[in-house]
């Protein structure tokens, strides 16, 4: 049986950013594929029963805060806990993605998630602005308005939706999340068990 891992990830997510290098280098040592799936958390939190962060309660944030302190700390991560542009659209940076998995393959892609989320998370940059995302592509190496309009055609918004449908009926509830031969995990820090069930 081939190894393979469906990554279900929004590229806005703290956790996401925390988890994401550390998939990809886990996935090449391990010989496991990633498939890449960015899809659209809002409409999984509508029908899951998760929150948008302005709506949740004052302690919840305030601990959410903590954990993100912890973690960029134990990984040696730069993280503003509150960056400048945050909350921010998902949607345009998730459809670049996508438009670059098709043209250029998974490598690519996961090349390009890993910038726009350093970009959020530790670069103060805003990843709903074109040009922003035009510019984080050129820096991997791609061609930035050519990703600009594949990222708007309808064969690249059928993948997000095809995504975000996967998502639903996987049962995920929350980023990043990933499934390796019928088994979920959820969240960057149940890596360690995903590792494991690679080493089966």
């Amino acid at each position: 049986m081939s190894k393979v891992c469906e990554y279900y990830f929004s590229p806005q997510s703290p956790w996401a950013y925390l988890g994401h290098q550390r998939l990809v280098d886990l996935a090449k040592k391990q010989g496991v594929k990633i498939e890449i799936k960015p899809f659209d958390l809002a409409k999984v939190f509508a029908i899951s029963g998760g929150l948008p962060l302005a709506k949740r309660a004052p302690q919840r944030q305030a601990y959410r805060l903590t954990e993100m302190r912890r973690w960029s700390e134990h990984l040696a991560l730069p993280m503003h806990l509150q960056p400048t542009f945050f909350p921010v659209a998902a949607d345009p940076a998730a459809l670049m993605i996508i438009a670059a998995q098709l043209a250029h393959g998974t490598e690519a892609a996961l090349n390009l998630s890993g910038a726009i989320m350093r970009a959020v998370w530790a670069e103060q940059k805003n990843i709903a602005d074109p040009d922003t995302l035009a510019g984080l592509a050129f820096d991997c190496e791609l061609d930035g308005k050519q990703l600009l309009k594949s990222a708007e055609t309808a064969s690249v918004q059928a993948e997000y939706d095809r995504f975000t449908n996967e998502a639903i009926a996987a049962n995920v509830f929350g980023v990043p999340w990933f499934i390796y031969q019928g088994e979920s995990f959820w969240g960057q820090d149940r890596l360690e068990f995903l590792e494991r069930a690679f080493q089966k």
